[in-house]
C-alpha cells in the first residue's frame, strides 16, 4: 500500500483520531507507560544530539581560528559524528510536533536538503557565487534565518547540510567526498577562493545557530515541560502520532524520497548528504531511529541505555502476530541498511546492477514496513481524515 498524498498530509497534519472503548478497541493499559517511554527516549537522543552539535561548534571555531588540514579534519569528524544522534531523531517528525510544528518549528533550519551550492558558496566555474561571496548580504543570525529557504526550498543557508558544504565544499569525485581545502578559510597570504572570513563568519554562525534550534526542541521534551506534559495527558492521541512519524519516515522519506528519487536518477546530487559522502550513515540511523521507538529504547553516547515500554509490547497485546511480523521487517530493513556500501553515489550509479541491487532491496523493505505499520494503525482503529 503505498502513501497517498492526500493520506500523507492528513497524517503529517495529524488527522489521526482515536475511538472510544465503546466502539470497539479495549486500549491496553500498557499505552501510557509507552507514551511516557517514548518522551523520555525523545529527550535523551535530542540532548545527545545537542551535546554533538556543540562539540561541532568547538571545533568550528577551532578551525576558524587556526585553519590547517588537521584542523579542517576535526570539524569534519565532528559533523560526521554529530550526525548520528540526530538522523535517530527524524522518527519524531512528520506530527507536527516540536521539530515541526507550523509556527516556529526548526527543522527546515537544522536539516533541510537539498541545497544549492550556488546560493551559499562559490562553486566550479562560478567562483563569486552565493551569499558569502555578496558583500551586500550582512552576516548575522537573523540574516541567515531569513534567507534559509528563501525564494525556493533548496536556497539553504542553515543547519547540517549548510555546515556539510562548508567544510567538504562541492563533491566533484566518483570515489570521494568533497575537498574543499582549509585555505578557504585562511585570510590573508596563503588563502584560497575569495571572502574567507566571510566563509569562516558564515560557517561559525551557522554551526552556532544549530545549537539555538536543537535546545528549542530539546527544551520541549524536557521533564516538566508544557508539551512534554501534554503528550503525556494523552495516550492514546500521542501513539496515534508516534505511529504517524514512524510509517512516514519509513515509507515515503526514507524509502521514496531519499533512496527511490536518487536511485532512479543515478546522480549524486541526488543522494542525502552528497558533500561528505556520509548518505549510507543516513540510512542506517534513520532506520536505527524507528527500531528505536519501536523497542522502546536509545543507546546514548555514554553507552547508558534509557529504555521503558515499549510501542512494540503495546501492539504485541492487540496484535500479536503483527507485532511479530513488524518486528521481523524492521530488523531485515536495517539489516539492509547497513549492507550498503560507501560511498553511495556509486551504489546509484546507473551500471552498478549490485548496488543498485541493494538500494532497492531496502526500498522494498522500508515499503513493506510501510505496510505493516498502516496494518498497526488499522489495528488500533484509528482513522485518518482526509483533506476536502
Amino acid at each position: 500500500m503505498r502513501l497517498a498524498l492526500p493520506l500523507l498530509f492528513a497524517l503529517s497534519g495529524l488527522g489521526a483520531c482515536t475511538k472510544g472503548a465503546d466502539e470497539g478497541l479495549v486500549w491496553p493499559e500498557s499505552t501510557a507507560d509507552a507514551v511516557s517511554g517514548y518522551a523520555a527516549v525523545v529527550e535523551a537522543s535530542y540532548a545527545d544530539s545537542l551535546a554533538d552539535a556543540e562539540a561541532l561548534h568547538q571545533r568550528v571555531l577551532a578551525l576558524v581560528a587556526a585553519p590547517s588540514d588537521s584542523t579542517l579534519d576535526d570539524a569534519r569528524g565532528a559533523w560526521l559524528q554529530s550526525r548520528e544522534p540526530y538522523l535517530q531523531t527524524e522518527v519524531y517528525r512528520f506530527y507536527d510536533g516540536p521539530i515541526d510544528n507550523p509556527e516556529d518549528g526548526p527543522e527546515g533550519l537544522l536539516n533541510a536538503w537539498p541545497l544549492d551550492e550556488h546560493y551559499l558558496d562559490y562553486v566550479e566555474g562560478d567562483a563569486e557565487a552565493g551569499l558569502i561571496n555578496d558583500a551586500a548580504v550582512t552576516l548575522n543570525e537573523d540574516t541567515l534565518v531569513s534567507l534559509n529557504e528563501a525564494g525556493g526550498e533548496k536556497n539553504i543557508a542553515t543547519g547540517y547540510h549548510a555546515v556539510e558544504f562548508l567544510l567538504w565544499g562541492q563533491d566533484l569525485n566518483d570515489d570521494g567526498p568533497g575537498a574543499r581545502p582549509y585555505t578557504d578559510y585562511v585570510v590573508g597570504e596563503g588563502g584560497t577562493a575569495s571572502n574567507q572570513g566571510r566563509r569562516g563568519e558564515t560557517l561559525t554562525l551557522v554551526s552556532g545557530l544549530m545549537l539555538t534550534h536543537l535546545g528549542q526542541v530539546h527544551d520541549a521534551w524536557a521533564p516538566g515541560a508544557a508539551y512534554r506534559a501534554d503528550f503525556e495527558a494523552n495516550p492514546e492521541a500521542s501513539f496515534a502520532k508516534i505511529l504517524t512519524g514512524m510509517i512516514v519516515l519509513s515509507g515515503f522519506e526514507t524509502g521514496g524520497e531519499r533512496l527511490q528519487a536518487s536511485l532512479d536518477s543515478g546522480d549524486q546530487e541526488d543522494e542525502h548528504s552528497c558533500f561528505s559522502d556520509n548518505t549510507h550513515r543516513d540510512m542506517v540511523q534513520d532506520v536505527r531511529g524507528v527500531l528505536n521507538v519501536w523497542e522502546g529504547q536509545y543507546t546514548r553516547l555514554d553507552g547508558s541505555t534509557v529504555s521503558g515500554v515499549s510501542v512494540k509490547a503495546v501492539v504485541e497485546e492487540v496484535a500479536p502476530d503483527l507485532a511479530a511480523s513488524l518486528d521481523a521487517q524492521i530488523h531485515e530493513s536495517l539489516t539492509l541498511a547497513e549492507a550498503l556500501q560507501a560511498p553511495y553515489d556509486q551504489e546509484i550509479a546507473p551500471g552498478n546492477a549490485e548496488g543498485n541491487a541493494r538500494v532497492q532491496a531496502l526500498v522494498v523493505s522500508l515499503r513493506a514496513q510501510e505496510e505493516l505499520l498502516f496494518e498497526v494503525f488499522t489495528a488500533f482503529e484509528l482513522t485518518v481524515e482526509i483533506p476536502e
